[in-house]
């Protein structure tokens, strides 16, 4: 009898135990599936092998995470409060935050470039204090403490951080037949992508409470933190590298103003290896400043006056769509115009933003602040590509990724100053927007005659590196 029932039993539990795994597996299905699909679009041509895959999902992870906390920090400073008082908050926010930031930015890159056997652990660290800070913001955002600034400023920091040691690594983990250029495009589309799935999860998080958006970045940066453990070791080597100079060595300028050709640049610097990367850096430098004055100046001037026949919510979230979709489609022609002459490819495309411009201040409207945003983010994001080749092909392989930690953190304080210029001025679309065009013409017309004149002679010779 028992050995009968215990036959009945194990035979009716095989239909239901097969029954169970089918739809576990049915529902499984589409995130299996979904997880093979970027896994083999990150790892093809090549990108498996040498370790770029991991790092375009890794960069995924970190602008998944990021938006999670800017949901969480623009519901509390921005949205939560009237206009005036919101504008104050920014104010404080950016005081407290964009301020000492301005400071530690010239640090970051310097400081990183003396840790090149670290960046795995860089990485890491910068993840993991993200994480400790979402946890802690989770509580200051109810409260509307005070240490949610430092807090925020800390973020900022190591979100910095993490953007120069990984502009650094990229030269390390290229593929065969990669160029830097393509290599970026991949990297920075990643994660643009995660950004925009990200931000209506985050939205929708918010709706379920204000915490749980810092809920899902502290899970994001864990998963972050385990991702870039896991990148390749050649990611710490500094084999063949060296520390470039914003200005050149004392050394290289004895040697280049004497007649003694045994004489050689130890530590070259963007100086020494011609005008092209100087100029490129000096006209991203102004569109990044124009970003960052556009983010804030219209998330004002929406919120009080949004576009015609449209609410504030919808105003802001046009343009910011058209921004976005502007970068990604820009990024995406990245690799298509690689083998064009980067130079030219950034003075077209800060003219066209500087025509866009003045054309949205003189005549003001809904279509064309939007188109404003969609030009100012494909332009911001071909240049930025640009300037990559340039660094590959002027800057020598042996201060290459140095270089990119200190553009991009220059860069990055170009952001800061031009959210200043917009957080301070009146909200008045005419007035902003002549304000955004001039620091476009600025940085068009102090660059492009360098940059055309670096076309046509096909860029600078490398110098030699003893």
């Amino acid at each position: 009898m028992a050995a009968a029932r215990s036959s009945r039993s194990t035979g009716g539990s095989g239909p239901v135990r097969r029954a169970a795994r089918a739809v576990g597996h049915a529902v499984r299905m589409p995130f299996t599936s979904a997880a093979r699909g970027v896994r083999k679009a990150t790892h093809a041509h090549g990108a498996g092998e040498s370790g770029l895959g991991k790092l375009i999902e890794l960069h995924a992870v970190n602008g998944a995470g990021d938006v999670m906390i800017t949901v969480a920090l623009a519901s509390t400073v921005f949205f939560s409060v009237p206009t005036d008082e919101a504008r104050g908050r920014v104010a404080l926010y950016l005081a407290v935050t964009m301020a000492p930031f301005t400071l530690l930015a010239p640090v970051i890159g310097p400081l990183l470039d003396r840790l090149p056997h670290g960046r795995r652990a860089a990485m890491a660290g910068a993840m993991f204090a993200r994480a400790l800070l979402a946890l802690i913001l989770s509580g200051a955002v109810v409260t509307g403490s005070l240490e949610l600034y430092p807090a925020a400023l800390g973020v900022l920091v190591a979100s910095k951080a993490y953007g120069v040691v990984r502009s650094a690594v990229v030269p390390r983990l290229l593929p065969p037949r990669f160029s830097l250029v393509k290599a970026n495009s991949r990297v920075t589309l990643g994660g643009l992508l995660a950004t925009g799935v990200a931000a209506p999860i985050g939205a929708g998080l918010h709706m379920l409470g204000v915490r749980w958006p810092l809920y899902g970045a502290f899970v994001i940066f864990v998963a972050g933190t385990l991702l870039s453990i896991s990148l390749p070791r050649k990611v710490d080597s500094a084999r063949g590298e060296d520390r470039a100079l914003l200005a050149a060595d004392e050394d290289h300028l004895r040697g280049s103003l004497t007649r003694n050709p045994t004489k050689k640049a130890r530590r070259p610097g963007l100086r020494t290896v011609g005008p092209a990367v100087t100029h490129a850096l000096g006209a991203n430098a102004a569109l990044r400043c124009l970003s960052g004055f556009l983010i804030f100046f219209l998330a004002f001037l929406l919120r009080e006056h949004p576009l015609t026949g449209q609410s504030a919510a919808v105003s802001l979230g046009l343009v910011g769509v058209s921004a976005g979709a502007g970068n990604a489609i820009g990024t995406a022609f990245g690799a298509w115009l690689k083998a064009r002459a980067p130079e030219v490819i950034i003075v077209t495309v800060v003219a066209g933003v500087l025509g866009m411009a003045i054309t949205a201040a003189v005549f003001f409207g809904a279509v064309l602040v939007a188109c404003l945003a969609a030009v100012a983010g494909f332009s911001q994001a071909l240049a930025k590509l640009s300037l990559d080749a340039l660094i590959q092909r002027d800057v020598p392989e042996t201060v290459r990724t140095s270089a990119f930690a200190r553009s991009e953190t220059l860069l990055q304080m170009a952001w800061v100053v031009g959210g200043a210029i917009g957080i301070a001025l009146p909200l008045n679309g005419v007035l902003g927007l002549s304000v955004g065009a001039a620091i476009v013409a600025t940085g068009w017309l102090t660059t492009a005659k360098g940059l055309l004149s670096a076309a046509r002679h096909g860029g600078a010779p490398r110098p030699r590196v003893a």
